[in-house]
């Protein structure tokens, strides 16, 4: 089974999604923003992923400068804490699989937990080809 966390108005979480079922699978689909996160969740994940709050913290486009996360001296409770608080502060996507647990930027990272890969040649929605007409990653 795959879970992709997942933001639909995110670009690289957009081609992740694709990239996961143009490889033939059907991921279970987590809109984090809308259903937030668990403590025991996101600390799982984190230690899965081996992330830490700090780098696991979406800096743009979200209120982490608005909340001061930004500031060397923050700790990684209080980051952790604003995450549950507001979901958008997590880094996306974020995808488990069988092989392992990642932060998928760039979007073609997710090919290192994937079994299968999608048949190439295969683009990312701006074009950019990451796997070409030989099935190698580009």
């Amino acid at each position: 089974m795959i879970v992709i966390h997942h933001n639909p108005d995110c670009g690289t979480s957009r081609n992740v999604l694709a990239i996961i079922k143009a490889a033939g699978y059907t991921p279970v689909v987590i809109e984090y923003l809308k259903v937030g996160w668990t403590k025991p969740q996101l600390q799982a994940l984190f230690a899965a992923a081996n992330l830490t709050p700090k780098t696991a913290l979406r800096k743009t486009k979200s209120p982490a400068q608005e909340l001061g996360l930004l500031q060397e001296s923050v700790s990684e409770e209080t980051i952790f804490s604003a995450m549950l608080e507001h979901p958008v502060l997590v880094n996306r996507p974020i995808v488990c699989t069988a092989k392992g647990v990642k932060l998928c930027r760039p979007s073609e990272a997710v090919l290192d937990i994937l079994e299968q890969w999608p048949k190439g040649p295969f683009a990312k929605e701006d074009g950019e080809q990451i796997i070409d007409d030989k099935g190698e990653r580009c």
